[in-house]
């Protein structure tokens, strides 16, 4: 794939609905071409059709299902060996609040290969060609439950992981010319309320962003360079204070012996 505006392929996950729906509608009207990912082949089509016709974009679907060892493996080669591709949304992910006593053990093992292992594997299987062009970035959606267990901790566990998978890849990418943005949502209306078994409008109206005015404020903040970007989040200089102290605390967690508290 090519275009004319010199922007390159977006690989979008999760892309038949919700947040993955507007980022595929947002940058296909900022002239990217795109591979549009998820399970369901009909919705894809029917979006990729969309975007062609308003957009004059060239759009490609794959239709897999991330949590099979299989489908993630046949995206893998798909996107690994497209010299296109500048920009990889890795937005699929499978939400829950069950808690550990009684969650669905085939369940959360589909949360974990969904939400940590194919957004891994879909990660190395672009960074190298983008490290090698010198352009491009990594967008991973997390959420604020990464910094709160009381949703369940099977959830807000891997959300943690991918907050920390992508700060550690900000590093890693350095000086490359590649990017790598960790996009924390609050409560976002999408159906992946649904899909979890969760009602979000019996949340406050007051907390809950719509789809596209999260992917808008996602793009902006990846624009600037943000690595962590909390589009809720008023006070900037919150988060930086979090961030900071974070490091700090880590930094007092080594010692040569333990702590006095510990002394038998």
């Amino acid at each position: 794939m090519s275009n004319q505006n010199g922007k390159g392929t977006a690989v979008v996950t999760g892309a038949s609905s919700g947040i993955g729906a507007v980022y595929a509608d947002r940058l296909a009207g900022q002239g990217y071409d795109l591979v549009l990912v998820a399970r369901r082949a009909d919705r894809l089509e029917e979006l990729a059709e969309k975007l062609r016709y308003a957009y004059k974009s060239k759009v490609s679907v794959i239709s897999a299902d991330l949590a099979d060892d299989e489908d993630v493996r046949r995206v893998e080669q798909a996107i690994s060996t497209d010299e296109s591709i500048t920009l990889l949304v890795n937005n699929a992910g499978i939400g829950g609040a069950q808690v550990v006593a009684t969650a669905d053990a085939d369940l959360a093992e589909r949360m974990i290969k969904v939400n940590i292992v194919a957004l891994t594997r879909l990660t190395r299987a672009v960074l190298p060609g983008l490290i090698a062009r010198k352009r491009g970035a990594i967008v991973n959606i997390a959420s604020v439950l990464a910094f709160d267990t009381s949703f369940g901790g099977i959830y807000s566990g891997t959300k943690a992981y991918v907050v920390n998978f992508t700060e550690a890849l900000h590093r890693e990418v350095a000086g490359t010319g590649v990017k790598a943005q960790v996009v924390l949502p609050g409560a976002t209306r999408t159906d992946f309320w649904e899909l979890a078994g969760s009602d979000i409008d019996k949340l406050p109206k007051e907390i809950v962003m719509t789809a596209d005015d999260l992917v808008d404020a996602a793009l902006v903040g990846l624009a600037r360079g943000e690595t962590v970007t909390a589009p809720g989040l008023a006070d900037a200089a919150r988060l930086d204070a979090f961030l900071s102290a974070r490091q700090g605390f880590y930094g007092s967690l080594h010692a040569d012996k333990p702590a006095a508290r510990y002394a038998a």
